[in-house]
């Protein structure tokens, strides 16, 4: 039987490294997990219980197609405490978490054949998904003395539409409100869509990030209960869209999901009033990410952009190596910590990166900082 020439996607390297992290565990040895990018604490309690309690009274059958209309609330409701932003409900889409939100957003703005541009590093899964949609990625190198984020100039001739990220993945660095409004501003000069990926938004360790919606409607904006919310298997996000994109998104919806997962919404609606769990997990990343920012340069990584938000560290490898992968993989065979090569992330340059994760517990990043150190001394 034939494949299509749009479903040969690139493989995603750090489920690879998770697999090769596994296989080192099944055969006892104890692995800190720096490659993984999520959370290791649960959803909240309140989540949790909310569903528990769901499942006792209500057959949790389908949805409206935009998700549960309190829930639609609740985002809208966060928008105001975080941002100052007031959001009619309505422009609200619940989804089948971030990954559901591109698929409905690329498939509203984009037809076959179309560029969209992309900051490279960024993450991979962009590029994936507008291959299998038919529309060409358009990756541009972004610069370390711009920390890894674009700015106008750079944004390609030619393209329908322009993918931001802030906090970004693999770098964990943020846009202030000016960059981040001169880039929406060329964007509309242009007449290129925007699409704003805020899924690690609420990780922030100094200044807070700036959500796209405080400088204009006129963009996709996307985030998720994944990463701050610690809800990433329940896979269930939201996107925000122009009014007039409303009717649209929710018929693309209609056809394809149906409606997202009812009791992750149940869920996700408790999460949002847990403000208190929450914050405390956030205190454990921002004393990870203490420990990350003094220990990597002392064992010798010395070329990173320090992250303003999420939970990753984007290190310049390449006084070491000219293949990360390599590298990763005697990281882990000799030092047990499971780190990701860039390849993912920069197709270019990413054999000379690596990108070090710090969300799970303090202890483990601590002892991954301790064998690091062993590591390369012993190089």
């Amino acid at each position: 039987m034939r494949f299509s020439t749009r479903g040969q996607v690139d493989p995603f390297i750090v489920m690879d490294v998770m697999e090769a992290a596994r296989a080192a565990e099944d055969a006892g040895r104890h692995i800190i997990h720096m490659e993984v990018g999520q959370p290791s604490t649960p959803a909240p309690r309140a989540a949790r219980a909310a569903l528990a309690d769901a499942l006792e009274r209500d057959a949790l059958g389908y949805t409206v197609a935009l998700g549960l209309p309190a829930l639609r609330e609740g985002i809208a409701g966060l928008y105001r405490r975080w941002y100052g932003v007031e959001l009619d409900p309505g422009r609200v889409v619940v989804t089948a978490g971030s990954s559901g939100a591109f698929l409905l957003a690329f498939a509203a703005l984009f037809d076959a054949g179309d560029r969209v541009a992309l900051g490279e590093p960024g993450y991979p899964s962009y590029r994936q998904i507008l291959r299998a949609m038919s529309v060409e990625p358009v990756g541009f190198a972004t610069r370390p003395e711009n920390r890894y984020q674009p700015v106008p100039s750079e944004i390609p001739a030619g393209v329908q539409g322009l993918i931001v990220a802030s906090p970004g993945n693999p770098s964990g660095t943020m846009l202030g409100r000016e960059p981040l409004a001169a880039l929406m501003a060329e964007a509309a000069r242009r007449g290129i869509s925007f699409v704003s990926d805020e899924i690690y938004h609420g990780l922030h360790y100094e200044g807070r990030a700036v959500s796209a919606l405080e400088i204009s409607d006129e963009a996709y904006v996307i985030n998720s209960f994944s990463k701050y919310f610690s809800m990433t298997g329940w896979r269930i996000g939201w996107m925000v869209v122009p009014e007039d994109h409303v009717r649209t998104v929710e018929r693309l919806a209609q056809n394809m999901f149906i409606c997202p997962t009812h009791a992750s919404q149940v869920a996700a609606l408790a999460a949002l009033e847990a403000v208190d769990e929450l914050e405390a997990n956030r205190a454990v990343y921002a004393e990870n990410r203490r420990l990350m920012l003094e220990g990597l340069p002392k064992a010798g990584f010395t070329r990173i952009a320090p992250p303003d938000g999420a939970f990753y560290i984007y290190a310049d490898v390449s006084e070491l190596t000219e293949d990360s992968q390599l590298l990763a993989r005697e990281i882990l065979d000799q030092a047990g910590v499971a780190v990701t090569p860039g390849l993912d992330f920069d197709p270019h340059r990413g054999a000379r990166t690596l990108r070090f994760s710090y969300a799970r517990a303090t202890e483990d990043i601590a002892e991954g900082l301790r064998r690091l150190t062993a590591f390369m001394a012993a190089r």
